[in-house]
């Protein structure tokens, strides 16, 4: 039989798709963009030396960070995918075995990331020609990025062979990765800090991120035999993964019976999330008197209280931070980063849960049953809604509070040079955050019900709602630093990065409202391989299946 049958399948696979010119075209130009970016507005004003190390350090963070993240989005899903399709036990009928598998599934998967990062690197070697940057240092970091893209990839494979639903491996993956980044050398700052020795490198070796730091010259000069153990143990991690998916994927898509004990830490979940069974019923009859999809996409009782602890841990970290350093915490450069993380938090949160439920019901078939009833469209929209508010409601209100708290508090801050400012930084802040909010819930349950996994749906709904505006932004500002129209920087770019994120939101939250309401019942008549006749620059969908009807969600 051949060698590797899989890989070089989905290689000529591949080689055919339009895909894998077109993204790795995109990838080239956006850095290219980037680069030019940064030359036009840093180029007349820092040297040549300086030039070349900010574009060369930019753009390979950003590499870095992509690479890192990469299983997560990828990788994490494939297998898990094929067990819960039940496709992957068809696999093992044949002569293939389990490496044959993961190999292919690695190469079927990850060949359009692999080009992405390739499509970068002759743009990072752009500030070779501006000087400040040897050789040695360029390709240590092309070593570095191509090392931690297969390490994040092959953690990606492990979690998704262990794995058979897809938030579970995706949340896998990311843990597993944060544990190799950053759970080895804070494991060595306890153990150096409570012996009061320094800091000894070997705990870091296993890190990416550490890797990636010793890469560039003055780190590696310190240390060069560091560096290489790193690269090396880091490399040898990736191998170890695919080897463990590779051993564990033969058994891991069979159906085994439950035993006693899982049954019973299962019932004992159930009965902790759900309730007893009068529970269940008097939760079930009220949510269904307000609306029959409100029950369906929030009969989990607890999902509020999952937001509420989260807050809850924030709030002790917070506390701990006060009291070992209570001065810095109580001013305005502490109050601004904590509303952007609680802010930031809830935005991700709201994306992923207003996807989930109609990409689920959608795919098991039970929207196209909804949908025979005397159920509409308006009130399936408006339960999901329901589901949405019951669940982030009350967080919402007190991530509010604490943003009004820190106003007040702030007002008479000594790093605040003007009360108005503040008044309209914080107002501004507010304001974008209900936006953003109530519009990501729209957006997602329009990709949630178009794409094929709610993972990209949440995705595409954060790059729409939360990059874009920020892309125009930086466009627009930098035009006006470079003409003759710039003028009180402070309340100019306040001004336009409200008005930006406001815009798109209004924008955004048209176009998916439009869609719900006029193309739901042909979205999900379709099958997956059909993409529906609408673009993200489309209003409305033109092919009508119901008439419209008014929504109070």
């Amino acid at each position: 039989m051949t060698f590797l049958p899989v890989v070089e399948r989905e290689l000529r696979v591949a080689a055919r798709r339009r895909s894998t010119y077109w993204t790795r075209c995109a990838t080239g130009l956006l850095a290219i963009a980037g680069c030019a970016w940064m030359w036009w507005t840093m180029g007349k004003s820092v040297s040549s030396t300086q030039l070349s190390s900010a574009l060369f350090g930019t753009i390979s963070w950003f590499a870095f960070a992509y690479g890192l993240f990469a299983g997560i989005h990828v990788t994490a899903d494939c297998l898990s995918d094929e067990k819960r399709e039940g496709t992957l036990g068809l696999l093992f009928l044949t002569d293939l075995k389990g490496y044959d598998v993961v190999l292919g599934k690695l190469v079927a998967t990850s060949v359009n990331s692999f080009y992405r990062l390739l499509a970068i690197f002759p743009v990072l070697a752009i500030p070779l020609l501006l000087g400040g940057l040897t050789p040695g240092e360029f390709w240590r970091v092309v070593l570095v990025l191509c090392n931690t893209l297969f390490l994040s990839l092959s953690a990606g494979m492990l979690m998704s062979a262990l794995s058979r639903q897809e938030r579970k491996a995706m949340a896998g993956t990311l843990l597993l990765i944060l544990l190799l980044t950053g759970g080895a050398p804070l494991l060595g700052l306890i153990i150096s800090s409570r012996q009061g020795a320094p800091f000894n490198p070997a705990y870091a070796l296993p890190s990416a991120a550490y890797t990636f730091s010793m890469a560039f010259e003055k780190q590696f000069a310190t240390g060069p035999n560091n560096f290489w153990s790193s690269v090396s143990m880091t490399h040898s991690i990736g191998w170890i993964f695919l080897g463990l998916a590779s051993v564990i994927v033969p058994y891991s898509w069979k159906d085994k019976p439950a035993g006693v004990k899982r049954v019973v830490w299962r019932e004992r979940l159930q009965l902790w999330k759900y309730g007893t069974t009068a529970v269940r019923h008097a939760f079930r009859t009220r949510l269904l008197e307000v609306n029959p999809f409100f029950w369906l996409a929030g009969r989990d009782r607890l999902k509020p209280a999952y937001v509420c602890a989260f807050l809850g841990a924030a709030a002790a970290g917070w506390l701990w931070l006060f009291f070992k350093y209570s001065k810095d915490l109580l001013t305005s450069e502490s109050y601004i980063p904590t509303a952007l993380i609680l802010h930031t938090v809830l935005k991700f949160w709201v994306a992923a849960e207003a996807c989930r439920p109609l990409a689920e019901e959608r795919r098991s078939g039970t929207l196209e049953l909804l949908l025979s009833t005397p159920l509409t469209v308006p009130d399936i929209l408006r339960g999901q809604m329901l589901a949405l508010k019951r669940q982030f409601g009350g967080p919402v209100m007190i991530v509010l509070l604490i943003d009004l708290v820190m106003f007040i508090a702030g007002r008479n801050d000594r790093f605040v040079d003007s009360t108005h400012d503040w008044m309209m930084l914080c107002i501004a802040g507010i304001l974008t955050f209900l936006a953003d909010l109530y519009t990501i819930a729209w957006v997602g349950m329009w990709l949630g019900l178009t794409a094929k996994r709610a993972t990209w749906a949440s995705s595409g709904a954060l790059m729409r709602v939360l990059v874009l505006p920020w892309i125009i932004f930086t466009i627009f500002t930098s035009v006006m630093v470079f003409s003759s129209r710039w003028s009180e920087p402070q309340n100019f770019l306040l001004g336009a990065w409200f008005a930006i994120s406001i815009l798109t939101d209004l924008f955004f939250f048209s176009w998916a409202r439009g869609n719900l309401l006029n193309g739901f019942r042909m979205v999900v008549a379709q099958r997956f391989e059909t993409k529906p006749r609408s673009g993200w620059w489309k209003l409305k969908e033109t092919n009508l299946e119901s008439p419209r009807e008014p929504v109070n969600a």
